[in-house]
Formats: C-alpha cells, structure tokens, sequence
C-alpha cells in the first residue's frame, strides 16, 4: 500500500546525494499512516498482512508465507518504487540493513533471471513506515482495490499466493 525504497532514499540522503522531490515523496510517503489501509483490509476479508518494515519486502512476505503455511510469486514489473529509488541503488545507496536482510532471506528466494542485481538488492532493503503486504483472496480483490480507490489510498496488486512453506519467486 506504499511504493518501495524508502531505504535507499533515505541513505542518499544521508551521503547528501538525494534530490529534494525524491526526499520529499520518501517523507510523504513514511508520514502517511497504515491506518485506512488496515480498516478496508479488516472490511474486505483479508487473509493475512504485514507491514513493511526493517526486513524489507521479502523478508516480511517470507515471514508472513512461512507462517501462512504458503509461498509467494511476486512480480517484479508490478512493485511501485518511489522516485530515484531505482536510481540510488544502481548507485549502491543501499543501507547496511539490506545486507543482513540478503544474506538471512536470500535462502527462501529465487528470482527470474530478468530481475535485475539492482532489482534483487532493492527488495531487501529496509523499509522506515512502510505499507501493508496484504493476502486478499481472488474474489475479494476488486472490493479491496476499489475500496481503496474510494479512500484515496494508493494500492498494487504485486503478486499471488501458490503452494509452499516461505518460499518466494520474484518474476
């Protein structure tokens, strides 16, 4: 429910390497709270949700699919990115949290050879106050959507859940 890459914005930041609008949209974007995002989930029947945090996006939807008893197909054209978050990790403007998030989760990923390493590191970066990961059921997706559309909450379809224990394929 919020686009990605609050970690390596902000580490930009820090190295004085950020653009203003790039600051200002990770700012809104971490100032803006889960709290509609969890009542249109409670309302429409989601299965399971995580916020993304400090163990990024995989590593919250393992943990979350572990638990779940399920695996994950991510796709990789579908993740929403904040602006220059793309651009500040081919830069390597990743926070040292990406890495312990690589080498912990990397086991229970596998990735399609089109995804880029830029790509790959971008979903393990930490996230500061980030959106819901949510697992809606098929024939509840277009309520949620629309529900959200309604509040004016941004939302993504960016995957599905398939058979598995953790596992994740980012496509």
């Amino acid at each position: 429910t919020k686009p990605l890459g609050v970690g390596v914005v902000t580490t930009a930041l820090k190295r004085d390497k950020a653009g203003a609008a790039d600051v200002q949209a990770a700012v809104e974007s971490m100032s803006r709270l889960n709290k509609t995002a969890s009542e249109v989930a409670a309302a429409t029947g989601v299965h399971a949700a995580t916020d993304i945090t400090g163990f990024g996006l995989l590593g919250h939807g393992h943990e979350m699919a572990h638990l779940s008893g399920v695996g994950l197909q991510l796709e990789m054209v579908a993740l929403p990115w904040l602006p220059g978050a793309l651009r500040y990790g081919e830069a390597s403007m990743f926070p040292g949290g990406m890495s312990n998030n690589k080498l912990f989760y990397e086991k229970w990923i596998t990735f399609a050879e089109s995804v880029t390493e830029t790509e790959r590191l971008l979903l393990f970066d930490p996230e500061t106050s980030g959106g819901l990961l949510m697992a809606v059921s098929p024939d509840k997706i277009d309520e949620l959507m629309a529900e959200m559309e309604k509040r004016g909450e941004p939302a993504w379809r960016i995957g599905e859940v398939v058979e598995g224990d953790g596992q994740i394929k980012v496509v």
